[in-house]
């Protein structure tokens, strides 16, 4: 009988023109989120990578979303972290270095393998681990996503300001640049997920719930009218209620409709492979 089914399964692999493809996604929490649905208070029901191999279910997924981290956090651990040899690898970063101010740096310094000082140099650490995994792989790079005001549905005082500012001198469009320039000169495929219109940060809640400051009723904000109206996460309410969710739940991270987005461009990017 196990035969059979074993028989049965690699005859439907051959009817449909594919052998079975490992896909190792490197990335922050909205990767992590995908198989951790209850800290997104269960408003994420399916992340990109569940979406993206329902839809091609001769891929198979290995998760290694770390919560928070940045590129240099990846190329300071990129040996420790069991990465497996995959048939095709997705690298989705660059939103938390934004944020937490990490120097972008230059092409000279993934040229030259500067090391984990700056954007450009940790990416190098990440595609030299990849190779040394599997050599030719392909490897998809994925920009960060632009961000609206970001409030943690589990800890309103984690909270930071949109991509619509400059963080330390630097945009989050800067990043992409560099990520899309790595792309450029290695002929990686890229995903531009900051200029995917679906996914601007208009459209990434319906509003955010505030105190007026004329008169302390809350009211909706939609984008841009909530940019300036102050948000105290002890005392207020949080700001996103489930009516609020558009393309994300909480500001910055995709809720089902906004890994959609996301997983139908990546599905895309795959089907060439």
């Amino acid at each position: 009988m196990k035969r059979i089914i074993v028989l049965a399964f690699c005859c439907a692999l051959t009817a449909a023109g594919h052998r079975p493809i490992t896909w190792v996604a490197i990335g922050d929490s909205i990767t992590y989120l995908n198989d951790h649905p209850n800290e997104t208070g269960n408003r994420v029901t399916k992340g990109y990578l569940t979406d993206v191999t329902e839809q091609l279910p001769y891929i198979h997924y290995i998760n290694q979303g770390h919560n928070g981290w940045t590129t240099t956090d990846f190329a300071r651990s990129i040996d420790k972290l069991g990465i497996p040899s995959g048939d095709v690898y997705t690298i989705f970063l660059g939103t938390n270095d934004w944020w937490h101010g990490h120097r972008i740096g230059h092409w000279s310094d993934y040229e030259q393998a500067t090391g984990d000082s700056t954007i450009y140099g940790c990416m190098r650490v990440i595609v030299d681990k990849l190779h040394s995994l599997k050599a030719g792989a392909p490897i998809i790079l994925i920009t960060p996503m632009q961000r609206g005001d970001f409030v943690s549905i589990g800890n309103a005082t984690n909270n930071a300001v949109g991509s619509y500012r400059a963080k330390e001198g630097q945009t989050l469009e800067a990043v992409v640049a560099a990520v899309a320039d790595i792309g450029q000169h290695e002929h990686y495929r890229v995903i531009d997920l900051y200029h995917e219109q679906a996914l601007a940060v208009s459209h990434l809640v319906r509003f955010k719930r505030l105190k007026d400051p004329a008169t302390g009723a809350y009211r909706d904000y939609s984008y841009p009218g909530y940019v300036d109206v102050p948000f105290n996460p002890v005392t207020d309410e949080y700001p996103y209620p489930v009516e609020a969710m558009e393309m994300t739940y909480d500001g910055l991270h995709p809720s089902d409709k906004g890994n959609a987005v996301i997983a139908r461009l990546v599905e895309g990017e795959l089907r060439k492979i």
